[in-house]
């Protein structure tokens, strides 16, 4: 069977500390975690237990543990008009860097968001070049740490032609994909091998998900869903709504997709995104996140 790299991202635990994530990962048997949030934080720069004079006892931590920072997942994007906004996203994208190499982080995600519509070309061009140019140069920026910066299959870059232009416009060896592999299935209707034919060369990290098109006994959002959704929107405008349920427990054809990637000679990380910070509605991670690595292990072992 193939040595699955396998960890979580904290949108599943949103309630739970550092020390929380350090304890209950390797319980729930995963090698690794995808920092997006602590505490319900999102901006992990200011949360006091990643501090720099923190940093080595959180190393010692994690060693103790025998347990990884796969990587960090920022809200950084480069979409912006304004250069002085997008300059300031490159200084977040600094401090991240350093704390992921404090944390021995493999890569940082950043995002692409959304685009102007396929009807106005000129405008869509230029922000492609917006992104593509911050994404060069964080890349730079990380080159000299060996960190990955990685833009998410997210908001109009789920769809893989975009995600796969923007690479070919940055064009630069730190700089790549996380492959959701869910998105641009549920989302664009695209089947898995179009988008692994596109985007296979760029991938380096890999999101998991499960949903239903149509769940049984629909009931309108509550209020804690209505706004969970919209500070998800805050944070990533391109924030798309899915009926999301139990790994196995929906329509993602999971099999084909593992083989796929393993046909191919990935050996990066499969991250659960269990989405509880965004959707209040789903079970808790003493629930979710167990589940997950004996079954995607299941998977590998019964491959055709």
């Amino acid at each position: 069977m193939p040595d699955l790299k396998i960890c979580f991202s904290t949108l599943a635990s949103p309630d739970w500390s550092w020390h929380d994530v350090v304890k209950s990962g390797p319980q729930f048997g995963y090698q690794g975690v995808e920092i997006r949030l602590l505490n319900r934080e999102t901006n992990l720069l200011i949360d006091p237990h990643l501090a720099e004079h923190h940093w080595p006892r959180r190393q010692r931590e994690l060693k103790d543990a025998g347990f990884q920072v796969a990587g960090l997942a920022s809200s950084i994007r480069f979409d912006d008009p304004s250069s002085a906004v997008r300059q300031r996203q490159l200084e977040i994208g600094q401090r991240y860097l350093d704390l992921g190499v404090a944390l021995g982080a493999e890569f940082i995600r950043v995002f692409g968001d959304l685009l102007p519509p396929v009807t106005e070309p000129d405008a869509r061009q230029e922000t492609m070049h917006r992104i593509a140019d911050g994404l060069r140069s964080l890349g730079e920026l990380a080159q000299p740490t060996g960190i990955q910066i990685l833009l998410e299959t997210h908001g109009d870059f789920s769809a893989s032609p975009p995600s796969q232009e923007i690479m070919q416009l940055v064009n630069h060896p730190q700089v790549g994909l996380v492959w959701d592999t869910h998105h641009p299935w549920r989302f664009f209707n695209e089947p898995l091998t179009e988008s692994w034919e596109r985007l296979r060369p760029w991938v380096r990290h890999t999101h998991w998900k499960d949903s239903v098109l149509l769940p049984e006994g629909y009931k309108p959002p509550t209020t804690e869903q209505t706004t969970a959704s919209q500070q998800a929107t805050a944070l990533m405008a391109g924030h798309r709504h899915a009926d999301y349920v139990l790994f196995l427990g929906g329509e993602f054809p999971a099999r084909e997709c593992l083989k796929l990637l393993l046909d191919s000679g990935y050996n990066g990380w499969h991250s659960l995104e269990w989405e509880k910070m965004w959707h209040p509605e789903l079970l808790g991670p003493e629930v979710a996140l167990p589940l997950f690595p004996p079954k995607l292990r299941f998977l590998a072992e019964t491959l055709a």
